[in-house]
C-alpha cells in the first residue's frame, strides 16, 4: 500500500503513455505509475524520504535528455526535480543548464562557455562529469550538496570526492545519493578557459591555448552544435536524441596494438586513426569508428522510425514516430558492427531504465 505524496501528485488514471516520452529530448518512454513535480530543495528532499520509507520504486527526472525508458515506461514514482535558480557560482540542480551557463557568460565569468547549448539539468552534469570541446564539469567544478538516501543526511562533497574520470564519477550508475545543488570555481575576467579543442580554436581563429572573450566562445560552441544536431529545436528532429549516444571508447594500453592493427587490416594501413590520451589506456573516436563500421549519418533503423543523426553519427533520432524498442534495435546493430568490424566495444552513454543494450 503507497501513501499519497501530497505535492502535485499525478494519479495513475491520468498519467498517458506520453507522460515520460514528454519529458525526454528522446521524446519517447511508456507511463510512470506516479508522477511528481518539485519546485523546492525541501520538497525534494521530504518527497524522497517518504517514498523510501513506503519503499515505492523511484526515478529522478530533471531535463531528461540523458535517458531513454522502456515502452512499458516505469512502473513507480517519478520525481521531477524542478528547483530552479542560481546565484553567481551556485545553481540549483533543477535549473535549466544552458540558461545557467548563458548567465554565468552574462557576467562575464569564464570556465563553463565551452558547455553552452548542452540540454538537460546542472544537477545532472556531475553525475557523468560532462564534457565538450574540450572542457569538463571535473575541472570547473567545487562542490555539491547531496541528499545521502541512506542516512537521510544532506552533505557537502568536494569535488576532489566524486571520483571524476571520463564521462562519469561516483555517483553515476547509482541513485544512493540525490545532487541537490552545484558549486563552480569560475573565471572573473571576462575571458574563456584556454581553448583546447582544435575545431572550435580554428573556428574562432585563434590558436589552442588562447583565450578569448567568453561570449565569443559561447556563440562558437553554440554554432557547431547547431551545425551537428546537437542543439534542442522542436522542428528538427535531428535533435530528437540523447546527444550522443555512446562514448568513446577507451582501449588498454596492453590492448591498443592488436586493435589499431585490426583497424589497419580494415581500413588500410595509410589511414591515421584519431586518438587521443586515456585513462588506462587510447581514447578512440565513437563517431570515427561507426562511419568506418560503415554506418553513415541519416543511416536508418526499423521502418526508418529512427536514424543516426543526418548531421552527427553519435547521435541516434527520433524521426517523430518512434518506439524504444526501435531506438535500442538500431543501437545494437550500430554497437554490433562496430564489434563485429573493429573488436572495440561501444558503451552508451544514455542512463537506461527498465530496457538494456
Amino acid at each position: 500500500m503507497h501513501r499519497t505524496v501530497p505535492l502535485r501528485l499525478v494519479s495513475a488514471e491520468t498519467v498517458t503513455e506520453q507522460a515520460l516520452r514528454g519529458y525526454t529530448t528522446l521524446r519517447l518512454g511508456g507511463a510512470a505509475r506516479r508522477f511528481v513535480v518539485v519546485s523546492t530543495t525541501d520538497e525534494l528532499v521530504e518527497t524522497v524520504r517518504r517514498l523510501d520509507a513506503d519503499g515505492e520504486p523511484l526515478l529522478l527526472l530533471g531535463g531528461g535528455s540523458n535517458l531513454v525508458v522502456a515502452d512499458e515506461g516505469f512502473e513507480g514514482t517519478v520525481v521531477r526535480i524542478g528547483t530552479t535558480g542560481h546565484d553567481g557560482e551556485t545553481v540549483a540542480a533543477g535549473q535549466n543548464w544552458d540558461d545557467y551557463v548563458a548567465a554565468t557568460v552574462a557576467d562575464g565569468a569564464g570556465g563553463l562557455e565551452c558547455l553552452s547549448g548542452i540540454p538537460g539539468s546542472a544537477g545532472a552534469t556531475p553525475i557523468q562529469n560532462v564534457g565538450a570541446y574540450g572542457c569538463e564539469i571535473s575541472e570547473v567544478l567545487h562542490s555539491i550538496d547531496l541528499y545521502d538516501r541512506a542516512s537521510g543526511e544532506i552533505r557537502t562533497i568536494p569535488a576532489s570526492e566524486l571520483g571524476f574520470a571520463y564521462r562519469t564519477s561516483v555517483l553515476k550508475g547509482t541513485d544512493a545519493g540525490i545532487v541537490l545543488t552545484v558549486r563552480f570555481s569560475l573565471r572573473h575576467d571576462g575571458l574563456s578557459a584556454p581553448i583546447r579543442y582544435a575545431e572550435l580554436a580554428r573556428t574562432l581563429g585563434v590558436d589552442v591555448g588562447a583565450r578569448v572573450p567568453v561570449a565569443d566562445a559561447r556563440a562558437a560552441v553554440l554554432g557547431l552544435r547547431r551545425g551537428k544536431g546537437m542543439v534542442l529545436d522542436a522542428t528538427d528532429h535531428d535533435t530528437w536524441s540523447a546527444g550522443s549516444f555512446f562514448t568513446n571508447p577507451i582501449v588498454a594500453d596492453s590492448d591498443v596494438s592488436g586493435v589499431l592493427a585490426r583497424i589497419a587490416e580494415v581500413v588500410g594501413d595509410d589511414v591515421t586513426v584519431p586518438r587521443y590520451p586515456g585513462q588506462g589506456g587510447v581514447k578512440l573516436s565513437a563517431a570515427w569508428l561507426i562511419e568506418r563500421a560503415g554506418f553513415a549519418k541519416g543511416h536508418e533503423g526499423p521502418g526508418g522510425r529512427v536514424s543516426l543523426s543526418t548531421k552527427h553519427t553519435l547521435a541516434l533520432t527520433n524521426r517523430g514516430a518512434a518506439s524504444t524498442q526501435d531506438l535500442l534495435t538500431l543501437a545494437r546493430e550500430v554497437r554490433d558492427g562496430v564489434r563485429a568490424r573493429f573488436g572495440v566495444t561501444l558503451a552508451p552513454e544514455p542512463l537506461l531504465i527498465n530496457c538494456t543494450l
